[in-house]
């Protein structure tokens, strides 16, 4: 395995890492908090992101590659309100988008298509989170501080973001 993009993928499972790690301090704030929902939503979220972590490490190890298993910081577990909350979600989706991109862009350059091809996968999930992250904050926007729409909003949440993953 080409050692540049071999060091892209191992920085690519700590990001994904590191975003399963906060979305599940995302999940246990609101689940504190009392909003059932969105914890439930983060809890998936952050399984999701695990999986994603273990999808990387799996071709790496299959390549031939040395995956490294990272150490991880400490995420950010106190948020002011559902916004604060959901603006992190949606920076943190933005942020893996960056980075999936760069390894898109390296393999080109070193000519590595087959870790190309299986890098399309992340490229189209990025596109659905990104989008259902932008989604729910518009929702959040919409709503304002008005504390039965927040009540109505976690009690939805998981039927918001599965219409919209199924458009």
């Amino acid at each position: 395995m080409n050692t540049t993009i071999e060091a892209l993928l191992n920085s690519q499972i700590k990001y994904e890492a590191q975003a399963s790690l906060q979305y599940l301090a995302m999940a246990s704030w609101a689940d504190a908090k009392g909003y059932n929902g969105v914890s439930d939503f983060f809890y998936s979220q952050s399984d999701e992101e695990r999986v994603h972590m273990s999808k990387l490490i799996k071709f790496v190890n299959e390549r031939g590659g040395n995956v490294i298993i990272p150490a991880l910081d400490k995420p950010k577990d106190t948020y002011e309100g559902l916004n604060e909350l959901f603006e992190k979600f949606l920076e943190s989706e933005m942020f893996v988008t960056e980075q999936i991109n760069h390894v898109i862009f390296e393999c080109l350059q070193q000519k590595d298509y087959n870790v190309h091809n299986f890098m399309q996968w992340y490229v189209t999930e990025q596109l659905e989170e990104e989008a259902m992250a932008r989604t729910l904050l518009d929702k959040l926007n919409i709503i304002g501080a008005d504390k039965s729409g927040h009540y109505l909003f976690d009690r939805d949440i998981n039927t918001i973001a599965a219409n919209h993953t199924n458009e």
